[in-house]
């Protein structure tokens, strides 16, 4: 399978070092915002690059007929046009704002908890996310989509950042250096306290769920996520 990485940096070199393990070449590296480039000899293109280069990524991927995993955070506010575009073109597409096979577990647990746990009164809700000082967007992505299966399950209405609201979910996020990531969702009353966490121990989780999901995907028409890729 040939890749594109569009972005290279800790992520995509981890990703470059993965998908050759499994038999896969790179034909493109693309670096920071490089906004014209070659997709032409490409079968996937995996994007792990910037918030601010995301979207035309993403864009030239559709208008090439190229196949693309994204897993670049804090542009979702351009996701419905993406979705648009990717229909418009007969495009494949996947996004996830994390691609770690043990967390795309850990956010049907998340899901499944929260089901259990709206019937009984008492209970806060909060959520603990600490990423290495490099990470551009908070709260992170992962924690938005935690954040969201609660939601859907429970009789919280929003999330909130580093404050206490009423039906609303606290995220606080803190950057501490070299932390993959670690995600902590919490369920407290007065007596006793609920948690379920995921660790990450290094970025190379991560990157092998990129290369699993860019596999899947090849031959693919449509918006999928790591559920389908994952068959939960």
């Amino acid at each position: 399978m040939k890749i594109a990485l569009l972005g290279y940096g800790k992520m995509g070199k981890t990703i470059e070092k993965i998908a050759k393990k499994r038999g896969h070449t790179i034909v493109l590296k693309i670096d920071k915002e490089d906004s014209i480039y070659d997709l032409s000899d490409t079968d996937v293109a995996i994007d792990f690059s910037i918030p601010s280069a995301a979207v035309n990524n993403i864009t030239n991927c559709f208008n090439a007929n190229v196949p693309v995993v994204s897993g670049t955070t804090g542009w979702l506010e351009h996701y419905d046009a993406m979705i648009s575009l990717c229909k418009e073109k007969k495009g494949g597409f996947i996004y996830a704002s994390n691609y770690s096979l043990g967390v795309n577990l850990f956010f049907e647990l998340n899901k499944k908890l929260a089901k259990m746990m709206n019937p009984l009164e008492g209970y806060d809700i909060s959520m603990e996310e600490i990423h290495h000082t490099e990470k551009l967007d908070a709260p992170s992505g992962t924690a938005i989509t935690l954040a969201e299966g609660i939601i859907e399950n429970t009789k919280k209405q929003a999330w909130i950042l580093n404050e206490n609201k009423d039906n609303n979910i606290t995220i606080h996020a803190k950057r501490i250096n070299k932390v993959p990531g670690t995600h902590t969702v919490t369920y407290s009353s007065l007596v006793d306290d609920i948690e379920i966490k995921h660790t990450a121990h290094n970025r190379d989780g991560f990157a092998l769920g990129a290369v699993v999901a860019a596999e899947w995907l090849v031959g693919k028409i449509g918006n999928f996520s790591m559920k389908d890729v994952l068959g939960l």
